[in-house]
């Protein structure tokens, strides 16, 4: 600014200061503004105390029950490992061998569609026999008597399966037989 401006507004400072704005100057601009500046202005959002404790609760409570749920899974499982080892070892090994035969056995589903149900309704019901146990075994006193029941009903299955397997695998020569002499004919 230049010195001679700076020195009329210091000399009439008083003057300057004696108006004041009305009272509605502000609600006039805010008319006068377009739409779209008015829709800018947002009243903050402020919540309730109840509110604010009901979520609380709420999320208190949902994690309490994920807690639950949790620690009643790591009670419901037990390691076999730390009853018997040797036996341990012994469920898996007939436990992945059973779902080796189960999967030979859904290829006879595609050809004999019957005899598949009727085998997997047998294999059902010894495996429900071991689901049982397997319940069992957390309640139980005697672990290792339910851990070696356990192993012997997968040997059955085991054997069951065999026994499926090679009454499939006579059915099927048999009807090649059938087939090769028809064809003789």
């Amino acid at each position: 600014m230049s010195k001679r401006l700076e020195d009329f507004i210091r000399d009439n400072h008083e003057e300057f200061n004696d108006l004041e704005p009305q009272a509605n100057l502000w609600g006039r601009i805010d008319a006068g503004l377009p739409e779209h500046f008015n829709k800018q202005k947002k009243e903050a959002k402020t919540f309730s105390l109840g509110f604010v404790l009901r979520v609380a609760a709420t999320v208190i409570m949902v994690m309490g029950g994920c807690f639950f749920f949790y620690l009643h899974k790591q009670l419901s499982t037990v390691n076999l490992a730390a009853i018997n080892p040797e036996y341990a070892r012994q469920q898996v090994q007939y436990a992945s061998l059973i779902a080796e035969k189960r999967n030979e056995l859904k290829v006879v589903a595609k050809t004999d569609p019957q005899l598949y149900h009727e085998f997997t309704a047998e294999i059902a019901k010894m495996d429900s026999t071991y689901r049982k146990l397997n319940k069992d075994l957390l309640t139980s006193p005697n672990q290792e008597a339910v851990l070696r029941a356990m192993i012997r009903s997968l040997q059955v299955q085991s054997e069951v399966l065999n026994q499926q397997l090679n009454v499939i695998e006579q059915f099927n020569e048999l009807k090649n037989q059938q087939k090769n002499e028809i064809k003789s004919i």
